[in-house]
């Protein structure tokens, strides 16, 4: 029989600098690791199916971001709500969850955090799985012109014409591109729950900080080239081809300095692990087994 005590998901919480971060965690401590690494507007309830999938032979640790999900909402005024700032948050989690060398699964807001922690501690990343996660200027449409527009001159108009963050464009996160056919696929508890996080008091201005802050990720974007082509990580780069947030182009480009990299494309979206689950999970396992984690 299965051994369901490693399959069991835990659910916890860690205090890192004044604040709880809650997370979610199966698979036994001394299995070769992957952090998971939720993108916007959701946490870590996005993994919440492939955890226990994937527990039989890894641990898998998927934390909430500070104004994400289960954990800590500080006051604006008390912490400064920027991609720098989430990610020491989380190098700080995986020294206090005893993760010293893990791959990262990045999605969306996941990809920069997980890729600034590479830059920061590039001994302590193994293996990258970029799920929708972009780190190319090739996966930015025109859709983002107006952001780009707010990052290279924030003003307090340019900043209010992109909120603000309600209900309805929560669920657009999920629902758009997605085809008529897999919308019975969707959980309406998602946006449901995300909303739920999303509309505490103050909420809202902070991922409007964080969206302000995205253009200092796309900065960063050489650098983060540099380390795919310098330490050569493995990697599976498994997209949704009918993301409107990042174009299918964002997921080839990876391929120019990975050019080991696996690379697969899939009929779904944004949130690909709610359409497509199981298949992912069946891909994601084939390349940690084939990569062989330290």
């Amino acid at each position: 029989m299965p051994d369901f005590e490693r399959l069991t998901v835990r659910h916890r919480s860690v205090r890192i600098r004044g604040l709880d971060i809650f997370y979610r965690e199966a698979g036994p401590r001394d299995a070769p690791a992957l952090l998971l690494l939720h993108g916007f507007p959701t946490s870590s309830h996005m993994f919440r199916h492939l955890i226990p999938s994937l527990a039989d032979r890894y641990r898998l640790v998927a934390p909430d971001y500070p104004g994400f999900g289960r954990s800590s909402l500080p006051d604006r005024d008390k912490f400064t709500f920027s991609f720098a700032a989430l990610t020491d948050i989380v190098a700080e989690f995986t020294d206090a969850v005893g993760l010293d060398r893990h791959a990262i699964y990045i999605q969306d807001f996941g990809a920069p955090i997980g890729l600034r922690l590479a830059l920061k501690r590039p001994n302590q990343v193994t293996a990258i799985i970029s799920q929708n996660g972009n780190a190319y200027d090739d996966g930015l449409g025109p859709d983002w012109d107006e952001m780009r527009d707010l990052w290279s001159n924030p003003t307090p108009e340019k900043r209010a014409a992109i909120g603000p963050i309600s209900e309805a464009r929560i669920k657009r996160n999920y629902t758009g591109g997605v085809p008529e056919e897999q919308l019975e696929r969707l959980s309406p508890d998602n946006w449901t729950i995300d909303w739920t996080s999303l509309s505490r008091p103050g909420n809202g201005e902070a991922m409007l900080d964080l969206l302000t802050d995205y253009g200092t990720n796309v900065a960063l974007y050489p650098a983060f080239h540099s380390f795919f082509r310098e330490r050569r990580p493995p990697a599976l780069i498994i997209w949704g081809k009918r993301d409107p947030v990042f174009a299918v182009a964002g997921a080839k480009a990876y391929m120019r300095d990975l050019p080991h990299a696996e690379l697969r494309l899939m009929d779904g979206s944004h949130f690909l692990l709610e359409t497509h689950g199981p298949e992912a999970s069946w891909h994601i396992r084939r390349f940690l087994d084939r990569t062989k984690l330290a």
